[in-house]
């Protein structure tokens, strides 16, 4: 039982620290963490868009978000390496936080919404889903959802874990605005799976009435 009560808390306490970071770390860019216990120290790999400013100068800002990790957290040494983002438009939680805040901007949605699908498909992603609910409507409007999607998203079977999802809350001044992005990453069907033959590229092809919506958002 021991055992069993250790890796629940191995799990917790990941997850408190991910969140932690992700709040913490939105105005870098932050795009993913990856956690990896072992018996001397806590490795902790975080991704985002602007390295530089996470490290500050002299690293005095990493050292500081370090520190406040081992307090809050109370783990073992904890060390931060800090990797960039290869490609900002493959990355889900960055294009979620776009939309986000051209939404909070009084950006208009739908327009905003298709400009984004089409960055993400044009960055050679296989596919592409994009969800927003909530208050997407003017002031005392009812909640509602919006949903746009290109290309191939698995949605059953173990393919599903080749899909990179994002989600970040907006909160413009008529109400909060969930956004969900899931992008299936280019070379995700590198490998075959058994007897199925698999997409390895997708052109996306605009529809007039896209582009005009696209085209309003600037």
């Amino acid at each position: 039982m021991a055992v069993e009560r250790k890796f629940i808390e191995d799990s917790v306490s990941r997850y408190r620290v991910s969140d932690f970071l992700k709040k913490k770390l939105k105005r870098v860019g932050f795009s993913n963490v990856t956690i990896q216990r072992t018996p001397m120290v806590t490795r902790i790999v975080v991704e985002v868009a602007n390295p530089g400013k996470l490290i500050g100068k002299r690293g005095k800002s990493i050292k500081r978000l370090t520190d406040t990790i081992a307090e809050e957290f109370g783990m073992k040494d904890p060390q931060i390496a800090v990797i960039p983002v290869a490609k900002f438009e493959l990355e889900p939680n960055l294009m979620a936080q776009e939309i986000a805040w051209r939404v909070e901007g009084s950006k208009p949605i739908r327009p905003t919404v298709h400009a984004a699908l089409k960055k993400i498909m044009d960055a050679k992603a296989l596919g592409c889903e994009i969800i927003v609910s909530g208050k997407i409507v003017a002031k005392g409007g009812k909640a509602r959802s919006m949903r746009v999607a290109a290309g191939y998203l698995p949605k059953a079977g173990d393919l599903t874990r080749l899909v990179k999802i994002g989600s970040v809350v907006a909160r413009p001044k008529y109400g909060a605005v969930n956004v969900k992005v899931s992008i299936t990453p280019p070379g995700a069907f590198e490998i075959k799976g058994k007897g199925i033959e698999l997409p390895k590229t997708f052109k996306y092809v605009e529809t007039e009435e896209q582009r005009r919506e696209r085209l309003s958002a600037k």
